[in-house]
């Protein structure tokens, strides 16, 4: 009997240890944690960076139900859940109703999305703000960027395809079943057994570098939109930037994104508005169109940039696991990719083409700034609240990542634990997080330069991110079940990958040392 009680004893202590190690992990809001439309209804889908953390919370979720029922099944003997039990919310709303104590299934806490749903949310995350540089990329590349929004849909939606299929593995039957669960999984499996965490760590570097990056823009375009907005003050673009960042310090004091997602239907919304509104103002112009400007002549120097620009536009590969897992039939994946980078194609190369043939050679990074300015302003300023809206799923995704991976990776992280006990942040966790609002901040006014910063962002981690490691990763996991023109379409891709990844990160880099020395000169 003593020693009975003895074995439960250690057990219950044993799995309390655990539970309060992994409580950490379970800290992506209710909203945030089901994937729907919430997570990604934003348009840019720049929450996509952080569900691809979702299928790692969901199976830390799991493993602590199971943890839970050893305890109950062990002889709790009706004690409640231990603290930091894995439905702890660190927003304070307490244990949330589990279906699966009353005998519900663990499906019924995660609802499964449809095809449409799921297309709604690739659609947002390749067809958000950011198109609103695609004229600027026509202006330096005529019928070529043209061709290249065309090209980059094909080879965007085919690595999306090929990623998917890299979280499979034939089993012993030769039935396809779905072993890894994220993008990390996958690179992790591909630098196993030597250095099975090394891919996981060069995908989150280049989360990292895309999500703060596009906070850097989001700042950038905030203060070129207010600055044109309102010539006539006497307030410099830099100044603009300043005042966007104070509006957003109190991102810094996130815990979810409750409040901020009930915002993202009502942005995207209002996004495509905007957008009908530009199209039909240029519309109103068609006997003006400059046909002949459109060349097949291109800029070599600024050329790059554009393949930056536009693969930018279409990055969406890093949360596509983490939808395909969440959908009800992962069958029709396949296709609702086909429809959404068609309709992405053809929305973005009418957008991109009217607008220069409106504006020619006078084309901006920005569209918008080309307006008349008895309008412009009334649309810059739906835009810039819509950027300040969107600003807080990128910075989250990045805080989240950066926590879990610094400080709360259990007993490897570098540093201690930035929450306390309770699950309240602590002092000096709060002050990086301010730090890093504060360097969003300083690069957007060292560096103003909305198409430069676009076109180094989709040179680095985009055309990694959606040409190169896809194409690597399948060659690797997938090769002895590979077809010959699969291996051409995968080599193909990924030498191109690599070119245009190369020359645009170098004209990006030599763009914006120029810009920088004439800022100085200035």
């Amino acid at each position: 009997m003593a020693h009975l009680i003895r074995h439960k004893l250690t057990n219950k202590l044993t799995n309390a240890a655990h539970t309060v190690s992994n409580k950490s992990q379970a800290k992506v809001s209710g909203v945030f944690a089901r994937l729907g439309f919430q997570a990604a209804t934003d348009e840019e889908g720049l929450g996509f960076a952080e569900c691809d953390d979702l299928d790692y919370d969901y199976r830390q979720g799991m493993q602590m139900d199971v943890l839970q029922g050893e305890e109950e099944g062990g002889g709790m003997d009706g004690e409640g859940e231990l603290e930091g039990d894995s439905h702890y919310q660190r927003d304070g709303t307490g244990p949330r109703s589990s279906a699966l104590k009353s005998g519900g299934s663990l499906d019924e806490e995660k609802p499964k999305i449809t095809s449409w749903e799921a297309g709604w949310n690739v659609t947002n995350a390749i067809q958000g703000m950011f198109v609103l540089g695609l004229p600027y990329a026509i202006l330096h590349g005529g019928y070529l960027g043209l061709f290249l929004i065309i090209f980059a849909a094909v080879v965007c939606c085919y690595t999306g395809k090929i990623l998917i299929a890299c979280l499979y593995e034939d089993n012993e039957d030769g039935l396809k079943v779905r072993v890894r669960d994220s993008y990390v999984d996958i690179a992790n499996a591909c630098c196993a057994p030597r250095f099975p965490a090394l891919g996981g760590h060069v995908v989150n570097v280049a989360q990292i570098i895309e999500l703060i990056m596009t906070c850097i823009l989001y700042v950038v375009v905030s203060g070129n939109l207010m600055y044109n907005s309102f010539p006539s003050f006497p307030v410099s673009q830099k100044a603009w930037s300043v005042v966007a960042t104070a509006a957003l310090l109190p991102c810094a004091f996130l815990k979810n994104l409750k409040a901020v997602s009930k915002f993202s239907f009502l942005c995207t919304v209002a996004h495509f508005i905007i957008n009908i509104l530009v199209i039909a103002y240029c519309l109103s112009r068609a006997r003006e169109w400059a046909w002949e400007k459109v060349k097949f002549y291109i800029d070599v120097k600024k050329f790059p940039i554009s393949i930056g620009i536009i693969v930018f536009s279409y990055t969406s590969q890093i949360f596509l696991p983490s939808l395909e897992g969440n959908m009800q039939k992962p069958s029709e994946f396949h296709c609702m990719m086909d429809w959404t980078h068609i309709t992405a194609c053809v929305l973005k190369g009418l957008f991109a083409l009217v607008a220069y043939l409106t504006w020619a050679d006078a084309t901006k990074e920005v569209i918008t700034d080309n307006l008349p300015s008895t309008i412009r302003a009334v649309v810059n300023l739906f835009l810039v609240a819509k950027a300040l809206l969107s600003y807080p799923l990128p910075f989250f995704a990045a805080v989240e990542v950066l926590e879990k991976s610094l400080f709360q990776d259990g007993g490897r992280a570098i540093f201690p634990d930035c929450y306390g006990p309770t699950g309240q942040l602590k002092t000096w966790g709060l002050g990086l997080r301010v730090a890093l609002v504060v360097f969003t901040l300083l690069m957007a006014v060292f560096v103003p330069h909305f198409a430069l910063l676009m076109g180094l962002t989709g040179s680095l981690t985009g055309a990694g991110l959606c040409f190169l490691l896809p194409s690597l990763f399948h060659l690797k996991l997938q090769w002895r079940s590979l077809l010959w023109h699969h291996v051409f379409f995968d080599v193909s891709i990924f030498v191109i990958g690599g070119i245009c990844a190369i020359s645009g990160f170098i004209h990006s880099i030599e763009g914006l040392i120029e810009a920088y020395k004439y800022n100085i000169q200035d």
